[in-house]
């Protein structure tokens, strides 16, 4: 196995040695995977992918939290200088959200997920429209003894 090169390999003298090892892997692997900046490739040169993002940033901070289509037609309206389809748009926000300029988060409707941008998660606006739209799960059911009690 890949492990099996000394990672589990105990000390000799105090043994403490697969303790640290194995606290070294669960944090290791607890960690959330960063975006490969190097692989997203905005298709046009630095600076003006930089307008571009500004562009982007100002649509999604004024409009509130949107989806990606709505995005596209916000972005249209808005008259963003530079993005040549809405493939081109999906890869900038790609991109932006790799150096954390936006945020995408899950709203549950129903059985389906929509997923919104938004710019910044702390954001007042921005957490009232999360608690707002998000459903509320009943934790407990209510069990069938109370209800014969009550009758």
């Amino acid at each position: 196995m890949w492990f099996a090169g000394g990672a589990f390999r105990a000390s000799t003298s105090t043994g403490s040695g697969l303790i640290t090892t194995a606290a070294a892997f669960v944090r290791h692997f607890s960690r959330s995977r960063a975006e490969n900046l190097r692989k997203i490739n905005p298709k046009v040169s630095f600076p003006e992918a930089n307008s571009i993002a500004r562009d982007l940033y100002d649509v999604v901070k004024q409009h509130g939290p949107l989806t990606i289509p709505n995005t596209w037609v916000q972005a249209k309206e808005f008259g963003v200088n530079g993005l040549m389809s809405k493939t081109h748009m999906k890869i900038m926000l790609k991109w932006m959200r790799g150096r954390r300029m936006l945020k995408l988060f899950p709203n549950q409707v129903g059985s389906t997920k929509k997923f919104l941008l938004c710019t910044l998660p702390e954001d007042a606006e921005v957490t009232q429209f999360r608690e707002s739209s998000a459903v509320r799960l009943q934790h407990r059911k209510p069990s069938i003894k109370r209800k014969k009690q009550k009758k």
